[in-house]
Order: C-alpha cells, then structure tokens, then sequence
C-alpha cells in the first residue's frame, strides 16, 4: 500500500505539472491579438529562400504559389538552393528563371552534419532583401501570404516573426492523426510567443530581419546539428533581442504542406526534430520536456501495473482523462484557427498511442543517428 501511495502521489504531481504547462499554452494562445491586414503600401525589400533536395515531384506547386504573391514584384527575390538533388528539382526551377525565380546550386565537396544550414546561409549571403523568409520546397501558401507577413512585419517591427502551418490533403487515418498532433505544436510554439518566452517554431513559415541573422552570428555554433535552422535560429534571436518575437496569427499567413504518409518517414522526421531539444541555451525548456516525459512515463507504468493492481489502472485512467480534457481546451481554439475542429474526434483515441511517441521520441531523437533526405545525420 505504500507503494501505491507513492505512485499516486508522484503520478499526481506530474499530472499537475503537465496541467500547468497546458494551461499556460492556453493562456499564451490568447495573449496572441489577431492580425488583421490593411491595405498599405509596403515598402520593405523581401527575399524567399527554399533550400531543396529531391523535391521534383512537388516543387512545381511551391514555386507556382509564390510567383502567384500579391506583393509588389520590384520587392521580391526567389532564391531556390539545391541541395545536391539527383532527381530534376534543379530542372524544374530553371523553368521558372523567366519569371525571375533564381536557382543556387550548392556545391559542398566535404562532408557536413546540416546541408540545410549551409543551403539557407549561403542563399542569404547572396539575397538582397532586407526581410528573409523561409519556407520548404513541399509548400503552399495562398496569394495573400507574403503581404501579409510583410504588413505584421512593417507595423510591429519584429527581428523575427514564426508563422503558422499545416497539413492538408490527408489520404488516410494516420496523416489525419499527424494534422492533428501538428497543430498541438504549432499551437504550442505560437503559445510560447505570446508568453514571451519563444521556444519553438517551423522553418516552413519563418521571417527574419538579415541583418538579425548576422548580428546574432547567423547559424555559428548550432551548424553541426542537422536539424536547428528554425528553433535554435529563433533561441539565438530571442536572446538578442529579447520581446522581439512575434507570431502572426492570421489564416492568410498560413503555409500548408503534407503529412508523411508512412509511420517510418514519420518516426524518421519526429526523431530529427527531437534532436536538437539538448542544443538548447534556456534550460528551463528542457527541464520542463523532460518533466513531460516523465508524466507520459508514469501513464504508461501505471497501465502496465494496472493489468497487475486495479489502483494502478484507476491512476492512469485519471491521467488520460485529466490529459485529453485539458489538450481539448487549447486544441478547441488551435484547430478553429485552423479551421479543423472536426480533428478533434481523433483525440481520445490517439492519446494513447501519444504517450508511446513521445516516450520513444523522447529516447531515439537523442541518441543515434536518423536519415534525412536519404542521408544519415545525427
């Protein structure tokens, strides 16, 4: 019994430790104003930047949806970087040099751990505008898009501005699961923001002043991780400028993109964006990562214990219930944004199988190696 008492206590104070974070993401989401863009003049210089590789099935759409900006053409650069592709992707973007689209090909004889980082310095190297923005090659974002970042950017002058994204055009049960769980992080990270703490966000729809890239040093000190270019380019900026990240919390800034569509490329993707949570500057954020794994740990122990000891299941069926009614709270107002509250059907179900992920994540996305764009990194 005292055993069991102490499981209980433990599992209570982890319950409520997890609790606290949640609802601290959901007072983070409304602290977040809405943007609502008006028309103006812009009048800031922009260059987008896609780094790619092997991307010749998609690209075409990228590329199309950003020739397709209402935004004064004089303002923008395309830059595409192509990362050592051996498909047509550096074919398909010489189609659109016409249009002004400009290719960079990378041409990296040694080794490197992030290709990526290199891709997106030496694109900024090159790039003339005084606002960068990033996205992948696998996007797409509607005509409002750029003006509209461009317009958040010229009224709150931000050294960095995340953005968000999503899945759509899922094919199956499980890329409807990932659009969830996907907005739970972008949810996440744009909660952070409005608590003036940044801790996350995605290189897909990321804007930064050039020349904050190069005062904080750009990707120096963080270029030996394969993953990074967006999460611990923002910890950096965020340390230099601190209160000058923002989050634009409009539906026209949002950039879609696809789900993986196989439980490998999804365990591959999760373990490279796990890899870089021990690079972080602010501990705080790890302590708090690993007391969330912790209370997905206990959730699972106590099912376990519970096939053993009626108790241990009560516990744990208390956890899952006290987990998927606080996750609820905030997703309701995350997948309205989105507009994809029909998602949230999908999560009793896969709060089960969460606890598992973030428990083999939390191990295999810090230790080893993953492949990546057919490469193995670490």
């Amino acid at each position: 019994m005292e055993v069991c008492s102490v499981v209980s206590y433990l599992s209570l104070f982890l319950t409520i430790i997890y609790l606290a974070v949640v609802i601290s993401f959901i007072r983070g989401w409304h602290r977040l104003i809405p943007f609502q863009y008006q028309p103006a003049t812009a009048s800031t210089s922009v260059s987008i930047i896609v780094a790619a590789r092997n991307e010749a099935l998609k690209i075409h759409e990228t590329i199309e949806a950003l020739l397709a900006q209402d935004f004064p053409k004089e303002l923008v650069e395309i830059i595409f970087i192509d990362d050592h592709s051996t498909d047509d992707t550096a074919g398909i973007i010489r189609c659109f040099a016409a249009q002004g689209v400009k290719l960079i090909s990378l041409k990296e004889d040694r080794a490197l751990n992030s290709y990526k980082k290199k891709a997106i310095q030496t694109a900024i190297a090159g790039a003339s505008g005084k606002l960068i923005i990033t996205t992948d090659a696998d996007c797409r974002m509607g005509i409002n898009w750029l003006k509209t970042i461009v317009s958040f950017y010229e009224k709150h002058n931000y050294k960095m501005i995340s953005s968000p994204v999503a899945y759509d055009q899922e094919q199956s049960f499980f890329e409807r699961s990932q659009s969830l769980e996907f907005l739970y992080l972008i949810g996440l990270g744009a909660s952070t923001i409005g608590n003036g703490k940044p801790s996350t966000c995605n290189g897909a729809n990321l804007a930064y002043e050039r020349d904050a890239f190069y005062e904080v040093g750009g990707f120096q000190g963080i270029d030996d991780l394969a993953s990074g270019d967006d999460e611990l380019l923002l910890h950096k900026i965020a340390a230099r400028y601190d209160g000058h990240i923002g989050f634009l919390k409009n539906r026209d800034a949002i950039v879609y993109t696809h789900a993986k569509p196989t439980l490998a490329e999804f365990i591959q993707q999760r373990k490279r964006w796990a890899s870089k949570s021990t690079r972080y500057k602010n501990k705080a954020i790890i302590v708090l990562g690993v007391f969330i794994w912790f209370f997905n740990v206990s959730i699972l122990l106590n099912l376990l214990a519970g096939i053993f000891l009626i108790a241990y299941l009560k516990i744990a069926l208390l956890q899952l219930i006290f987990k998927i009614a606080i996750e609820l709270i905030f997703l309701v107002d995350v997948t309205g944004f989105a507009k994809r509250r029909s998602l949230l059907v999908l999560l009793p179900l896969l709060n089960v199988f969460h606890v598992l992920y973030i428990i083999y994540i939390g191990i295999a996305g810090n230790s080893g190696k993953y492949n990546w764009k057919g490469r193995m990194v670490r």
